[in-house]
């Protein structure tokens, strides 16, 4: 589509967009979890991809890797480097959670205003549920870096699988 033709987007809009390359980011970075799996149960990635696809949340794939780390088998290093990198993707995973998993609350002018997470916590005699927080550029800067997070991510789990001669290809 020529420039000139593209539609005039709203913040909100590009707030989508933004979430959207979030998401990208993301499935581009699980999906090394693969060679993980493949590295650490000693299978080829064709069976590796079968396991990853069967859990069906981030939060499963990454229990299994950390778990896997943790056979005897794999050097104390090893070990650290595994739960230190999928550690840091939890907590970026945390982020693209809260903008997946949200409502967005919208003004008299239907411009998106805030976002209310969908969660409920429970306390020992209340619930506390539907923590707002607002769509501003403080909101953005922290996709944006989320986002420049898991690239650095993406890289270094790189480093490591070639380090660590895990499967890079399927056979």
């Amino acid at each position: 589509m020529a420039r000139s033709q593209e539609p005039d987007l709203t913040s909100f809009d590009k707030f989508l967009l933004l979430v959207g390359r979030l998401n990208y980011a993301w499935t581009n970075t699980e999906s090394l979890l693969i060679h993980f799996i493949a590295g650490l149960a000693k299978v080829d990635l064709e069976t590796a991809t079968v396991i990853f696809m069967t859990l069906n949340t981030s939060r499963a794939r990454i229990d299994l890797v950390q778990r896997l780390s943790k056979l005897g088998r794999v050097q104390s290093e090893e070990r650290k480097q595994v739960i230190a990198l999928t550690t840091r993707m939890q907590k970026i995973g945390h982020i693209r959670n809260r903008y997946n998993h949200c409502i967005y609350a919208f003004d008299s002018q239907s411009a998106a205003t805030h976002t209310i997470l969908m969660r409920i916590a429970d306390r020992k005699d209340a619930i506390k549920m539907g923590q707002v927080e607002q769509l501003d550029q403080g909101t953005r800067d922290g996709i944006y870096k989320a986002i420049d997070d898991l690239g650095d991510l993406n890289r270094e789990i790189w480093a490591f699988l070639n380090k660590h001669d895990y499967p890079r290809t399927a056979t």
